[in-house]
């Protein structure tokens, strides 16, 4: 049984009836079957119908993102805005998956040797709640329209907004069984994944579980796609538009009630505008208002579950006991949900927690670094690899910064952010593979050569 909690009050939302074994081997012999037909079709029908299910996700926008409101707390602001940018990642592989799949002729001796792209068959995905629209979409779109199947094993804490998305499927008049939703209980997870019909399969969630799939993975010679958590540093040269530079820190840190992977974690500010900055985030962090995810004025809503707010808040003491200095939160609210407040802490080291830890909450780190050097140095002191954001009025100074900074992706004087367009992923400990742009698409092909003498 899969139980929702509101976060909002910690109150049981519903039930609902998690897959047997024999129901999950039904329902990925599903998606197999309509492997067949899917791959023998057209980009152009596939097409159509990514862009039917897109204009299902908009028709749905304001119901779905209340879902998201009420089962993990994402604030009904963010919510709309994440199921439209589902939809426009629907319509982009739409659009361009012929042309990132398209033959490569490459010479050789033969009269004539090329690279076609084919899919694989069923794909797994393994979606976290913190993003249940977004996340599913940047597996499912590419996936796809590569021809492959997709079966989706979506986090327990989002059942509704996970069967939304198979309504949307359905709605849209998609083939039967392209897309075939997995309620499952995490026992059963290792199941779907030794299922010799699942041919491939991406991951989304926490270093640890990530190990956990891939060794699986791994020991089924199946293709995998992991992208695993973050610290992301985001480094401010005393040189920076340091207003802007504060807006970003603060809109990245918060969103989703800092429940991302790419947001800023750990900020790095060079000496000469230290102060000048931190003060900078603690006006901005204390307008924020934390209330009800479906209140429109909400710009924090509460975490998803208790033991993620308790983790949290070991991390936040943890490092004001090491010698944090805490300039706005830092305390448990009293009453219902799994609120936890803006918290700016300052003159974190490296050897602190904050720094070392993923924060997953709405915890903003502020770091000192005597030049671009110690920033740099601190910025890659971290088993994390994911994202890193560079300020600096020096764009060609940050370009330099930028490829000696240990990430998959890195913004210069803007947001770290995914991008349909754009690929994305980690290294180290957030993982290996790509999704989206055409690296993502080619994920889950056969690169098949072909030599014609």
């Amino acid at each position: 049984m899969l139980i929702a909690r509101n976060p909002m009050n910690g109150e049981i939302i519903a039930e609902y009836p998690a897959l047997t074994p024999t129901q999950m081997h039904e329902r990925i012999g599903d998606a197999d079957r309509a492997f067949d037909s899917w791959q023998s079709s057209t980009f152009e029908d596939r097409a159509k119908v990514l862009k039917a299910v897109a204009r299902e996700l908009r028709a749905d926008k304001d119901r779905l993102a209340e879902l998201m409101a009420i089962e993990m707390g994402k604030p009904i602001k963010e919510g709309v805005p994440e199921v439209e940018k589902a939809a426009w990642c629907a319509e982009f592989y739409a659009d361009n998956a012929e042309q990132f799949l398209s033959t490569e002729t490459l010479a050789s001796d033969a009269s004539n040797s090329y690279v076609c792209y084919q899919p694989l068959g069923t794909v797994l995905g393994i979606l976290p709640w913190n993003a249940p629209l977004w996340l599913a979409f940047r597996f499912l779109a590419p996936a796809l329209m590569a021809g492959n199947t997709c079966a989706m094993k979506h986090d327990p804490n989002v059942p509704a907004s996970a069967a939304g998305i198979a309504e949307a499927f359905q709605r849209a008049g998609a083939p039967s069984d392209i897309m075939v939703n997995l309620p499952l209980e995490t026992g059963n997870v290792e199941q779907a994944i030794r299922d010799p019909r699942i041919r491939a399969v991406s991951f989304t969630g926490s270093d640890a579980a990530g190990r956990k799939v891939a060794a699986l993975a791994g020991a089924e010679l199946k293709p995998a796609v992991l992208e695993l958590g973050g610290s992301d540093p985001f480094v401010v040269l005393a040189d920076a538009d340091l207003e802007k530079a504060a807006d970003i820190a603060v809109l990245s840190r918060i969103i989703n009630a800092g429940q991302s992977c790419i947001a800023a974690k750990r900020v790095i500010v060079e000496e000469p505008v230290y102060g000048t900055f931190v003060e900078m985030l603690q006006s901005r962090l204390a307008k924020l208002r934390l209330g009800d995810p479906l209140d429109k004025g909400t710009d924090i809503g509460p975490l998803a579950r208790a033991d993620l707010r308790q983790n949290l808040h070991r991390q936040v003491s943890e490092t004001i006991d090491a010698g944090a200095q805490c300039l706005l939160g830092g305390e448990l609210p009293e009453g219902p949900g799994f609120f936890y407040p803006a918290t700016l802490l300052t003159e974190v080291s490296e050897t602190m927690c904050a720094f070392n830890e993923e924060t997953f909450g709405p915890v903003m780190c502020v770091t000192r670094a005597a030049d671009m050097e110690e920033a740099l140095q601190l910025a890659n002191e971290t088993d994390y690899g994911l994202g890193a954001g560079i300020w600096t009025a020096n764009t060609e100074l940050a370009e330099q910064m930028a490829l000696r900074i240990d990430a998959g992706q890195v913004a210069i004087n803007g947001i770290v952010k995914t991008d349909p367009r754009l690929p994305s992923g980690g290294i180290k400990r957030s993982g290996y593979g790509r999704e989206l742009g055409p690296h993502g698409i080619r994920e889950f092909v056969n690169a098949k050569q072909l030599w014609i003498a």
